[in-house]
């Protein structure tokens, strides 16, 4: 499995992963891109167990969401009733990621932001602006311009269509899309592209 993915990930963590996955044997997919998630980890209905990643991912995204994953399937191979994101997850996470954490693999710039977010880690990175921001820094695709930094009244697009930054309720901004009418809320660190100014 790893010569399939190796080219997705950081050359320095090549080895590290093939350890992992000699001790946990899951298929993994590379698929095409997804809006609302960069991977997932699903048991089949034969019973095997499966991890998809979006292809679209630089290689420290790939490989975040990578033991993200696996981190899910360890859980649910030594606990099948717990909650998705709950503590034995975070703790496998935290334990399969640690080695992962140096210079020779995730640039010095990257490492603070990973560091603090695996003190808790969450259900997803997008919860954490800094990291994924920091993370964005090295997406070829990336526009780098995000919803928290918007003034309330912008415009700007995202996948096609055209919305008005609104409110902020706790960690979510209301977006009006401007043909429906309709109010979406988006992630504080939704990657957009500006149209116009405030007006």
């Amino acid at each position: 499995m790893i010569k399939e993915i190796s080219k997705y990930i950081p050359t320095n963590s090549i080895d590290l992963v093939g350890e992992i996955l000699v001790k946990n044997p899951i298929s993994i997919k590379v698929v095409n891109q997804r809006a609302t998630k960069h991977g997932d980890f699903k048991v089949l209905r034969n019973g095997k167990t499966q991890i998809t990643i979006n292809n679209n991912l630089n290689k420290y995204q790939f490989l975040l969401t990578l033991i993200h994953e696996i981190a899910h399937f360890e859980t649910f191979r030594k606990s099948r009733r717990v909650k998705p994101h709950g503590i034995e997850w975070k703790r496998n996470f935290q334990y399969l990621m640690l080695p992962f954490l140096q210079p020779t693999i995730f640039p010095n710039s990257l490492l603070p932001y990973l560091a603090n977010y695996l003190k808790n880690p969450k259900a997803s990175t997008g919860s954490d602006v800094n990291l994924s921001r920091a993370l964005l820094y090295y997406s070829e695709t990336s526009t780098n311009n995000y919803i928290f930094e918007l003034e309330v009244g912008t415009l700007f697009n995202y996948k096609n269509k055209t919305y008005k930054l609104g409110k902020k309720r706790r960690t979510r901004f209301e977006c009006l899309e401007i043909k429906s009418k309709k109010l979406y809320l988006f992630n504080q660190n939704a990657e957009i592209e500006i149209i116009k100014n405030k007006m």
